[in-house]
């Protein structure tokens, strides 16, 4: 488990391809200090777990990992690339503060960046939200983005054709995190807060719900 507060922006050092799997090397020194094999590190919103743990040329701490069919088919890191920046944090312990929200590294999908707008000292970036997944956010709720931890600051109207939301982002978040580097065009992870999943697969079973009541979330709603 994990809080949605970057510890450091790592680095892609190699993909290898294999079969409809991928195994990533990953320089982050930080979130490697105290990594031991079998360790849980979330890369960009995506848990994954170490399988090797050694050092790049130039000396920076690194680790490796599988990626599995369905991680690369919910998520960015498909499209990952030697050189490709990622955010990184470790598994929290049990007696650390819980700055973000609970954070599984479990991604429902992945959307676009629509546009940015930018403030005195923040940024708005809007981002389509696929309707699977629209019921599962809501204005002031909590939404991971690339494994951080944000709050949503406006979304569509549920009549709206095209679905949206916008997350208001503060200095530190810009420049601690690759979110700063986004552009318009480009997709990020998204994880919906698990409380809101756990309800809304209640809400699908009827859980709750005197027989005959209708509801408004689907059976294609992420669980």
């Amino acid at each position: 488990m994990f809080t949605g507060l970057i510890e450091e922006i790592g680095e892609i050092v190699a993909v290898e391809t294999s079969g409809d799997s991928l195994r990533l090397t990953i320089a982050g020194p930080l979130v490697t200090s105290d990594a031991a094999h079998g360790a849980s590190i979330c890369v960009s919103g995506v848990c994954l777990t170490v399988i090797e743990r050694g050092a790049t040329a130039d000396g920076r701490g690194a680790f490796t990992a599988d990626v599995m069919a369905q991680s690369i088919r919910m998520s960015t890191l498909g499209s990952l690339e030697p050189g490709d920046r990622v955010n990184l944090e470790r598994a929290v312990r049990v007696d650390t503060r819980l700055g973000g929200h609970i954070v599984q590294g479990h991604v429902d999908g992945t959307a676009t960046l629509l546009s940015t707008t930018p403030g005195e000292a923040w940024r708005v970036l809007r981002f389509s939200l696929a309707p699977e997944l629209a019921p599962l956010l809501v204005d002031k709720g909590s939404v991971t983005l690339s494994g951080v931890s944000l709050t949503v600051s406006s979304i569509s109207d549920e009549g709206e054709a095209e679905q949206w939301f916008e997350v208001s982002l503060i200095p530190e978040t810009l420049a601690a995190t690759t979110l700063g580097a986004l552009e318009p065009g480009d997709r990020v992870n998204v994880e919906t807060d698990i409380l809101a999943r756990h309800v809304a697969r209640m809400l699908r079973l009827g859980v709750g719900t005197p027989a005959g009541t209708p509801h408004p979330l689907t059976e294609g709603t992420a669980s």
